[in-house]
């Protein structure tokens, strides 16, 4: 018998993915996302599966979980993707970025509870380390007295702190570090770095590095983060256990590369032989980041899985069919 699980973000790059792992386990999904930024192609191979509805609806709308814990009882684990996503978007727009990530993440754990789900997993991100330099970073050193860079970095430690605290429903915030895979947008404005750099290889212009690319980021590949996801929440086989503790856990897999290694690489895997355009340092930016990961291995046996060749090949392929 399959649990049933609300997913918000559900037409987003991870939460699809993660509901098409959660539907092929044979678990009920009721997806949310209000298409702000989310895709509805990234639904399509999902869309019809029996198991599979789609809400079209903003998580800050009040009474949400009410109405949809209505429409279809037997909800019993929330997972919380949908957000502003974006750190530069947040500064222009930080009100806005505080409602959606800290406010609306409120709302929902809280009707969550009187619902009477029993967990709920929230998408946390490593921006909210701020410009801590500890390395590896560890849960912990993400307190009252971090100096965050941006308004979505202040927003996700807030939320994760609050979803942390909570027993009803027991509540897990996951921060991830530099997820890429299938379906990222290299279109956007604020695309992440591996996706800009496989547009930028195929099409066979050089790949664009702020800085001297010495700066190392903890990328993980996109299956790996959705398994992640089920581990934390005790749905990742038939036997599954029990969730994981209520807390607060990195996901990454704790190997840092540089920008330049990474840019290599790819241009190795797709034959650009043009050199990287080195252009000024953008302000803000951290220069290292690398994660923990002992927490949640030790807690839930998740251990990623997919190297960053590996993870690369599997995104290429993915783009020379799309």
């Amino acid at each position: 018998m399959g649990v049933g699980c609300l997913l918000t973000g559900v037409a987003g790059f991870v939460g699809s993915h993660l509901a098409e792992r959660l539907l092929a386990l044979g678990h009920w999904v009721i997806g949310v996302d209000d298409l702000s930024t989310g895709k509805p192609s990234n639904m399509d191979t999902f869309r019809s599966h029996p198991h599979f509805v789609f809400h079209e609806r903003s998580v800050i709308e009040p009474g949400l979980v009410q109405d949809l814990a209505e429409l279809h009882p037997g909800m019993q684990i929330l997972f919380h993707l949908a957000a502003v996503v974006s750190v530069p978007y947040s500064v222009t727009h930080p009100q806005e970025t505080m409602a959606v990530n800290h406010q609306g993440t409120l709302r929902l754990l809280s009707d969550a509870g009187r619902r009477g789900l029993r967990v709920f997993v929230f998408a946390g991100s490593a921006a909210e380390y701020g410009t801590d330099c500890r390395l590896p970073l560890r849960e912990d050193y993400a307190d009252a007295a971090t100096q965050h860079l941006s308004p979505y970095g202040k927003s996700k430690y807030l939320a994760s702190c609050a979803v942390a605290s909570s027993q009803a429903p027991l509540g897990i915030a996951l921060r991830f570090f530099n997820i890429y895979g299938p379906r990222q947008d290299p279109s956007s404005q604020y695309s992440a770095v591996i996706s800009r750099f496989v547009e930028m290889a195929y099409r066979q212009i050089p790949l664009s590095i702020f800085g001297d690319g010495q700066q190392t980021r903890d990328f993980i590949y996109v299956a790996d983060a959705v398994d992640a996801y089920l581990h934390a929440a005790g749905l990742h086989g038939k036997n599954s256990p029990n969730p994981i503790a209520a807390g607060i856990c990195n996901v990454a897999t704790g190997v840092p590369t540089s920008i330049l290694e990474l840019a290599n690489l790819i241009r190795e895997l797709t034959d650009n032989r043009r050199d990287p355009a080195f252009s000024a340092e953008r302000p803000g930016d951290i220069r290292h980041s690398v994660a923990s990961i002992e927490r949640l291995c030790t807690e839930s046996g998740w251990m990623p899985r997919v190297s960053l060749r590996d993870g690369l090949l599997q995104t290429l392929t993915w783009v020379q069919s799309s």
